[in-house]
């Protein structure tokens, strides 16, 4: 909903996908409703240009059988939960490439699926403190001064829009699918 997704997808529509965005139904996306006085109240516009968007309950079975006759069509999943949120709902790369096992499915987290920060909830002041990168733009005796920008959060988009693209590159040339997970 925020920034590495939307962010990914977009890219994604620039160089000519076909892009169906799922939103919760009355959650939707909240990006679509920040003011503009907040200075991102036009980024849900600036990254959802061009993608379709429908709304699907993929929590209860009625959705899900819906969601799944969309992946079925697909080339990519991509989603953006928490590790082990989207098994609890069974739209995981597991259950997913029983429907489709040609599927290329990018699970961007974070901090991954695996390892000692991963239930840990991250936004990009997390990502860039705990990289170091944040310590780059901190001056003599005073405290770093976080980015304008969340460079983490595109950075991470755009290294899984090269993994993305490299796996349909590879499924070009073997006819297989393919499991992502970028942090």
């Amino acid at each position: 909903r925020l920034a590495p997704g939307p962010y990914l997808t977009q890219l994604l529509v620039d160089v000519g996908a076909e892009v169906i965005k799922i939103e919760t139904p009355t959650i939707g996306d909240y990006a679509r409703h920040i003011p503009a006085e907040m200075g991102l109240g036009k980024m849900f516009d600036m990254i959802n240009q061009g993608k379709k968007s429908v709304t699907i309950n993929y929590r209860n079975p009625r959705g899900r059988d819906v969601f799944h006759r969309l992946v079925a069509t697909a080339d990519v999943v991509l989603e953006n939960f928490r590790p082990g949120t989207a098994a609890r709902w069974k739209i995981d790369y597991d259950s997913l490439r029983t429907i489709k096992p040609d599927i290329i499915y990018c699970a961007l987290t974070g901090y991954g699926q695996t390892g000692p920060y991963t239930s840990r909830a991250g936004h990009d002041l997390n990502y860039s403190a705990i990289s170091g990168a944040l310590s780059l733009n901190a001056f003599e005796n005073n405290p770093p001064v976080p980015y304008g920008l969340t460079v983490a959060d595109l950075s991470g988009a755009m290294l899984a829009g090269m993994a993305i693209l490299s796996a349909l590159t590879g499924k070009q040339r073997n006819g297989e699918g393919a499991y992502l997970d970028v942090a």
